[in-house]
């Protein structure tokens, strides 16, 4: 095990584009960051290097030597997040190369948007088992090692708003990616409720398009709508810095929260210099709350009746 005095952030879905950008500004900034994706690759022989973050040529090989010749601290780990085993797996060799987790970021995820009509079910599925499965095993494999730490830790999760707009054009996509978020607000209540101070949840989701293998393909002239990966890297970091009282079960948007930590300036995240990128989501989104927040009426605990059965 290697003695580190630095927190410990693990990164699912770090071999490109967002999640590259995530991992390579949180080593700059001080943390130990453990890359995880399925893709791997011999990084020594890849030339010219590095690759473009956006291409298959990027893996988590790569991203780790990126790093490591950066002067950062990382190490790339294997996991495909369907199966809880190597999800396992994962977090134990993360934490016995470290010693320690601190913060959990969950950018691992599948997309088809279309109808119900035009998605099939094996298409369904695999974006289930990625996206809110792949982070619910997650999160089930980080909780021992947060409780080791004294239940001292961050989650970050790429996931949206709850709005009704979202559904539209990609309800299957959407039930996963909601349910992301759903986690989010659940587990930051749980935590609330047992007095885990120092634990805190945070789904972030871009205010506009973010450049990535996903618009790599865009028309020409589209670009002027995207925005570097950087802006989403700078709000994890920000978040990560906040008092766990503001963040806490909040489902943000990356400008947004960075606007509330005082930054106005965003023409420098602009793939396009100059341009202006056109904001695709909403500039309010409903409250979740109800009259009734604090009444639970009587809670049940299916762990205590399970047991009062035995």
């Amino acid at each position: 095990m290697v003695s580190q005095t630095k927190q410990v952030a693990l990164i699912v879905g770090a071999s490109r584009g967002i999640g590259r950008q995530v991992a390579i500004n949180l080593a700059k900034n001080g943390y130990a960051v453990v890359v995880a994706a399925k893709s791997t690759s011999d990084a020594s022989k890849v030339n010219p290097f590095p690759p473009h973050p956006n291409s298959p040529q990027s893996t988590i090989s790569t991203v780790e030597r990126e790093i490591r010749e950066a002067g950062g601290d990382a190490t790339a780990v294997p996991v495909d997040t369907r199966n809880y085993e190597s999800v396992q797996v994962m977090v134990e060799r993360t934490v016995g190369i470290y010693g320690r987790l601190d913060v959990l970021i969950y950018n691992s995820g599948a997309i088809w948007w279309s109808s119900v009509e035009n998605t099939p079910m094996k298409r369904f599925q695999l974006m289930q088992r990625v996206n809110v499965e792949g982070l619910y095993g997650t999160v089930q494999a980080c909780l021992p090692y947060f409780k080791k730490n004294g239940w001292r830790g961050r989650v970050i999760v790429v996931s949206p708003p709850i709005y009704s707009r979202f559904f539209r054009g990609k309800t299957a996509y959407a039930i996963g990616k909601v349910g992301m978020s759903v986690l989010t607000k659940g587990l930051a209540m749980d935590w609330e409720r047992e007095g885990k101070k120092n634990m805190a949840i945070t789904s972030i989701w871009p205010a506009t398009a973010i450049q990535s293998a996903a618009t790599e393909n865009m028309e020409k002239g589209m670009e002027k709508d995207l925005r570097k990966p950087s802006i989403y890297s700078d709000a994890i970091l920000a978040m990560l810095e906040s008092p766990v009282s503001l963040v806490n079960g909040c489902l943000e948007l990356d400008e947004d929260f960075l606007r509330k930590t005082g930054v106005r300036d965003f023409d420098k995240y602009s793939v396009v210099p100059g341009a202006k990128p056109r904001r695709i989501m909403p500039a309010e989104f409903p409250d979740l709350s109800v009259k009734e927040q604090a009444d639970e009426g009587r809670r049940v605990d299916s762990t205590k009746l399970r047991a009062s059965k035995i």
